[in-house]
């Protein structure tokens, strides 16, 4: 393994802490991961997973381009240069930073070829950053912005002018033999065109997603990769949140109001968790195929949470235009005003049907009870 470490200045020895931040992966353009606390003397490790990518320091203004001093022209913050990765290769590189104050530090990742990681697919992090004013989510809707305002035709200072909607996805009909152990079952449903092949995980994971919190608004990680039989186990922190499923089409609308072919979708209902709570309510859904899952959080008080980008997903294309990226970006653009129709695939859609095995439905486990996709709709008061 090798190990890059950038510091400022020598600290008196402390118990720091060591923060593991995956740099990419298997078709994953993000930090994981991506808005983390650090204490001073903490240090970031940045573990580079596959592809090539780096780990740039930058500012809040602009997320995209590496810190420059008071001259505006020279480097001044730490940049781990590019580390390529070679699929399947178990030497990673790891490049350390230590944490020398409290202020906020800002990162992204600086490759440009064949796309733009930080302005085309929101690859930043942050460490620090506050919980209002230049939060994570500011900084990471900055860089996006700027990925709209590079490739617009059209000059302008507004990121909403310079908008561009993304095409309407494709879909695909999947039909596939899946084997669980000894069970082997056909299988059929609306999938995307570029979706993983529906195989099921010799070992299941259950991968946790942490809604809200210390983090602000935003699913951490939001942006994942899971196999069949997999499980999500969203974890609801301080504030009111939800995880709602919707669609890519209209991200911040209940997929139940807008699906064309009767899906229902899955709805944690608003779960208030105090600053101070250690007890995190959680809901757990089952992955049923590999077809994109589309959600968000659903609290409009006082502001919307969608519209600020509080979105997640779950088996996105990355490399087509209907990425991760775009579906948050349409969020943003849209503040939860769509209103066109699209199917959307997912583990808990009604219209994929497995021969011999499920049914389609999602069975998810909330509070400690299992119940059907659907059927929860638990509502608690608004807590600011």
């Amino acid at each position: 393994m090798k190990t890059a470490f950038a510091s400022l200045a020598v600290l008196p020895f402390t118990l720091a802490a060591v923060h593991q931040i995956a740099v990419g992966g298997d078709n994953i353009f993000a930090f994981n991961p991506n808005n983390i606390v650090a204490d001073v003397g903490d240090v970031l490790s940045f573990q580079f997973n596959v592809k090539n990518h780096t780990a740039t320091q930058s500012s809040f203004a602009s997320p995209c381009t590496k810190l420059l001093g008071a001259d505006n022209l020279t480097p001044v913050g730490f940049n781990s240069g590019f580390n390529p990765v070679a699929a399947g290769s178990l030497d990673l590189p790891v490049f350390n930073v230590t944490v020398n104050d409290s202020k906020p530090i800002w990162v992204y990742c600086a490759q440009k070829n064949p796309f733009s990681h930080c302005a085309e697919k929101g690859m930043v992090f942050a460490a620090n950053a506050p919980t209002t004013g230049n939060t994570f989510q500011a900084f990471l809707n900055n860089a996006l912005a700027s990925g709209n305002s590079t490739t617009s035709t059209t000059t302008t200072t507004s990121a909403t002018a310079a908008w561009t909607s993304p095409p309407a996805p494709e879909i695909v009909t999947v039909t596939a033999t899946v084997t669980e152990g000894d069970t082997t079952y056909l299988t059929t449903y609306a999938s995307w065109e570029g979706s993983a092949a529906p195989t099921a995980a010799p070992q299941p994971v259950n991968h946790v997603i942490v809604v809200g919190g210390s983090a602000g608004l935003v699913f951490t990680p939001s942006n994942i990769t899971a196999s069949i039989n997999d499980t999500v186990t969203f974890q609801f922190e301080s504030k009111n949140h939800t995880a709602t499923q919707s669609s890519f089409s209209n991200p911040c609308t209940e997929l139940a109001k807008t699906s064309a072919t009767g899906q229902v979708g899955f709805d944690s209902g608003f779960m208030p968790v105090g600053v101070n709570d250690t007890n995190f309510p959680s809901l757990t859904i089952t992955v049923n195929d590999t077809a994109p899952i589309w959600g968000y959080c659903r609290q409009t008080n006082p502001t919307s949470h969608c519209g600020s980008g509080m979105v997640f997903s779950i088996n996105a294309v990355e490399d087509s235009p209907n990425n991760f990226a775009a579906f948050q970006g349409l969020a943003i653009h849209n503040s939860g005003s769509s209103a066109s129709t699209t199917s959307s695939g997912s583990a808990s859609s009604p219209s994929s049907s497995d021969s011999g095995k499920k049914s389609g439905a999602t069975r998810v486990s909330l509070g400690g009870a299992s119940v059907l996709v659907g059927v929860v709709a638990v509502v608690f008061g608004m807590m600011l």
